[in-house]
C-alpha cells in the first residue's frame, strides 16, 4: 500500500501535504516519467513554476498517473516579468492552461523583485484569482518580513505559504519565526542543500545511525519537526521513495538543535537576498 505524507492546514483552511515533490528541472518525456514515478511512490504535492518551463510535463504526468485530481496538490509560481496586475492575472490563466487543469491548489509570487516594485500589484492579482476560483490558496516565495507586511496591509490577505531556501546550512531561524508569527506556513526549496548537502556532518551522521535511516532522511525529518514543508526533488524512483519515508521516526530535540546549529557554524553564504535578487 502506498504511504502518503500527512497534511498541514493552511491559514485559509485548506490542507497541504507535509512533504512535496520539486519538479525543476524535469522536462520532456523523461521528466514526465520521473513525475509519474513520484506520484506512484506516494507524492501528492507537486511544485512547479512558470519559469521552470515544465508545467506541461507536470500536467501530462498528472493525466498519465491515473490519480484523481482532487487527491493532488499542485503549485505553480508567477514570474517576475508579469508582476503588473493585468499581466499577473493573465499568467495565472496561462499556468492553468499549460498544466491542463481547471484550478491550481496554490499559486505563489516567485520572487518579490523589489527594484521593479510591483509585487503588491501581483499580490492583488492573486487575491482576485482566488476570488474567481482559479486558485484555492495563494502565497509568496522569498519574501521578507517587510514585504509580507506590505502586501497584507495593502489587501488584508495574508499569504498561506512563504516558500524560502531552507536547509541545515541556512536554517532561516528569523524568517521562519516571522512566518509563524503571521500564521504563514514555511515551505523549503532546496531542502537538502543543493550541492552542499550536510550529509557528512557529525550531527547528521549520528542521527542517521541512531534511527537507522539515511542522512537525507534525517535532514528531511528535521524540516518536518521545524514545521517546514520540504519539497525535495529527484528523478530516481529509489531516492523518491527514500525522501518520502520520513514519517516513521522522530528526532530528539537535541538532534534537531544540533542540525540547526550547522547554519551558525558554517561560514559559507547561502540564499538569494529578496531585497536585491531579481527573477525574470
Amino acid at each position: 500500500m502506498t504511504t502518503l505524507a500527512p497534511t498541514r492546514t493552511l491559514n485559509d483552511g485548506h490542507d497541504i501535504p507535509a512533504l512535496g515533490f520539486g519538479t525543476y528541472p524535469l522536462r520532456g518525456e523523461e521528466g514526465v516519467a520521473a513525475i509519474v514515478s513520484a506520484i506512484d511512490t506516494g507524492y501528492r504535492s507537486l511544485d512547479t513554476a512558470f519559469n521552470y518551463d515544465n508545467e506541461g510535463a507536470v500536467g501530462e504526468a498528472i493525466r498519465r498517473s491515473g490519480i484523481a485530481r482532487d487527491e493532488l496538490f499542485v503549485t505553480s509560481k508567477l514570474p517576475g516579468r508579469y508582476h503588473g496586475r493585468t499581466e499577473a492575472a493573465e499568467a495565472v490563466r496561462e499556468s492553468i492552461w499549460r498544466l491542463g487543469l481547471e484550478q491550481l491548489d496554490l499559486y505563489l509570487i516567485h520572487w518579490p523583485n523589489p527594484s521593479v516594485d510591483k509585487y503588491v500589484e501581483a499580490w492583488e492579482a492573486l487575491v482576485q484569482a482566488r476570488e474567481e476560483g482559479l486558485v484555492r490558496s495563494i502565497g509568496v516565495s522569498n519574501f521578507t518580513r517587510s514585504q509580507l507586511e506590505r502586501i497584507v496591509a495593502a489587501t488584508g490577505v495574508t499569504p498561506a505559504v512563504n516558500q524560502i531556501e531552507l536547509h541545515p546550512y541556512f536554517p532561516q531561524v528569523e524568517q521562519r519565526a516571522v512566518n509563524a508569527e503571521l500564521g504563514i506556513v514555511t515551505e523549503a526549496w532546496s531542502p537538502l542543500g543543493k550541492r552542499n548537502a550536510a550529509y557528512g556532518q557529525e550531527s547528521v551522521l549520528a542521527a542517521a545511525e541512531a534511527h537507522g535511516v539515511t542522512p537525507a532522511q534525517v535532514i528531511l525529518r528535521w524540516h518536518v519537526q521545524l514545521g517546514s514543508v520540504p519539497i525535495p526533488k529527484s528523478g530516481t524512483p529509489a531516492r523518491q521513495a527514500e525522501n518520502l519515508d520520513v514519517f516513521g521516526f522522530e528526532l530528539s530535540d537535541a538532534e534537531v538543535a544540533a542540525i540547526t546549529a550547522l547554519g551558525q557554524a558554517d561560514g559559507r553564504l547561502f540564499g538569494g537576498d529578496p531585497d536585491t535578487h531579481e527573477e525574470p
